[in-house]
């Protein structure tokens, strides 16, 4: 089932909005993104389960800073391939990909337990998130797999796509999400990495792309398209060297607008 849009009597408007980002990224002496500076700027926190990023150590302290700061925690569940950080395509077999998805979501639920919280929503990072918007087999792996593990969950990802399609199906609660930082299609569906204006940099563009997309409901495409894209929660990506800066200066924007920042779970 879709979450109903929270918005206000202004067409696209969002009476409020969630903001989330990848955390938990670092491994062994590597540090990756500053999550204790980014945290308290947030409200929705995808905590990488291992596979493709962060481990048990860092994931113990990720959790601990969530409950911290009263930021509610996803697993970013991805592909195993810590060498590619995710973001390369892996053939890999429904039956694996289900059983891969069901240990991340095990191992984050028991740390965020320990740390006092519980595990509210599932998030496919990188290339996994790219495959699910159009990949049924995947797709579908993914979803029995929150299914079969918590029916509570809800799953984060791109509006209209085949993850969420089928999460619907399951019964499962849907969240749809928006990047400021990423460049649109016309088509509403993101650059591919790699190519031009995929990633953006820029602060104050990133802000304001935030602000059109929780008061207007829109985003332009790197085609100079005007989207509409209808989401309740807006992705900032950690490891952008710009980040903390970015997401203080959203929240500055949307206050000033007068939109809430709050998380989409409860």
């Amino acid at each position: 089932m879709a979450t109903p849009a929270r918005r206000t009597g202004i067409p696209g408007r969002l009476l409020a909005v969630d903001l989330n980002a990848d955390v938990g990224e670092s491994f062994g002496p590597w540090a990756l993104g500053d999550d204790q500076a980014l945290m308290p700027l947030i409200t929705s926190a995808n905590v990488a389960c291992g596979f493709h990023a962060g481990d048990p150590a860092t994931l113990v302290r990720t959790c601990r800073a969530a409950v911290e700061h009263g930021v509610i925690i996803g697993a970013a569940v991805g592909y195993r391939d810590l060498a590619g950080f995710g973001r390369r395509f892996l053939d890999v077999s429904p039956e694996d990909l289900y059983a891969d998805v069901l240990y991340q979501l095990g191992a984050l639920a028991g740390l965020a337990r320990v740390a006092g919280s519980v595990l509210r929503y599932v998030k496919p990072h990188g290339a996994l998130a790219s495959a699910v918007v159009d990949h049924e087999v995947q797709a579908s792996a993914i979803v029995t797999a929150i299914r079969d593990f918590d029916r509570e969950l809800a799953v984060l990802g791109q509006g209209g796509s085949m993850l969420h399609e089928l999460a619907e199906e399951a019964g499962l609660r849907t969240v749809r999400e928006g990047f400021a930082d990423r460049g649109y299609l016309p088509s509403g569906r993101l650059v591919p990495r790699g190519d031009a204006g995929s990633v953006l940099q820029d602060p104050d563009q990133i802000a304001a792309r935030a602000v059109r997309l929780a008061t207007e409901g829109t985003i332009v495409a790197v085609t100079g398209d005007l989207v509409d894209l209808t989401i309740d929660s807006i992705c900032l990506h950690s490891d952008s060297p710009s980040v903390v800066a970015v997401a203080r200066q959203v929240r500055t924007l949307l206050d000033a607008e007068g939109v809430p920042v709050a998380p989409f779970a409860s």
